[in-house]
């Protein structure tokens, strides 16, 4: 009976010694679990800002890139002989400065030629010579300037005869066409300049190469890297801008044989004109 009693006291007590160790290990699981969880959650927040980071990078890249840009063409510059590109820069401003006024002061000059001359003849027809003269004077451009040296001669007593007034619109017509093209010949000089400019810069970064080569002693392309980029950057920088100039000059010469039209289908309306009016001397 003692035995007994014994080992049902020894299984007893080993059964409630496991028990609190089987409760330890089961605390050590769930607190494992949560540990778990807690790193899941992390990691889909990493997964998540990882995700929008391309979005917020293709945002800052435009801006990166314009600053690359705009650095890499100052580096140019530079690079080219600051000095001697100061020279290409200079006919750049120049040469658009001259475009431009030429663009306004045609611009300006531009009418609506049949309506004009319309207008005009109303009043040539009424008798109102006076004002149709007025009318002229306070209108812009060469149409309007030749009206009023042809109205001008039908009103007077020694000049209203046919051949007169033609000789003068033909000779009025010629001073305007110079006016027109005023400025155009700078123009030109920048147009020419601009290239030979980036040819001299050409001639003189490739007399750069050779003294490199020679004060070196060796033609590796490290000695002749650097005179080599002078020349090429001076020759493109004047092509450019004379691409740019041509551009302009080109559309205001365009504008130009606009007006020249235009006043030649005036003059043949104001022929027309001053030959039906009983003022003019047949």
């Amino acid at each position: 009976m003692k035995k007994y009693f014994a080992i049902v006291a020894m299984v007893a007590a080993c059964t409630f010694g496991m028990t609190p160790s089987v409760m330890a290990q089961d605390e050590v699981a769930d607190e494992a679990a949560a540990t778990e969880q807690v790193v899941d959650s992390a990691e889909a927040v990493v997964d998540s800002v990882e995700a929008e980071a391309p979005a917020v990078e293709e945002v800052v890249a435009p801006v990166e890139e314009e600053q690359g840009l705009h650095k890499t063409l100052k580096t140019k510059f530079i690079e080219g002989d600051a000095g001697f590109m100061s020279l290409v820069a200079v006919a750049l401003v120049l040469g658009l400065a001259f475009c431009i006024e030429r663009v306004i002061y045609l611009t300006l000059a531009q009418v609506n030629t049949r309506k004009f001359i319309d207008t005009l003849r109303n009043k040539v027809e009424a008798g109102k010579l006076q004002e149709a003269i007025d009318y002229c004077a306070g209108t812009r451009g060469p149409v309007a300037q030749i009206s009023k040296k042809a109205i001008q001669c039908l009103n007077s007593t020694d000049q209203n005869d046919i051949a007169t007034i033609e000789r003068n619109i033909n000779t009025e017509a010629e001073v305007q066409g110079a006016y027109l093209e005023e400025n155009c010949s700078w123009i030109t000089l920048f147009i020419a300049m601009a290239p030979s400019l980036g040819f001299l810069g050409t001639v003189i970064g490739m007399v750069q190469a050779f003294d490199d080569i020679e004060r070196a002693g060796d033609i590796s392309p490290t000695v002749v890297a650097g005179g080599m980029k002078v020349a090429l950057i001076t020759t493109i920088f004047g092509i450019i801008v004379a691409l740019v100039l041509q551009v302009f000059y080109n559309y205001v010469l365009s504008r130009v044989e606009a007006l020249n039209n235009n006043m030649e289908e005036a003059a043949m309306g104001l022929l027309e004109m001053c030959v039906k009016s009983p003022k003019c001397q047949k």
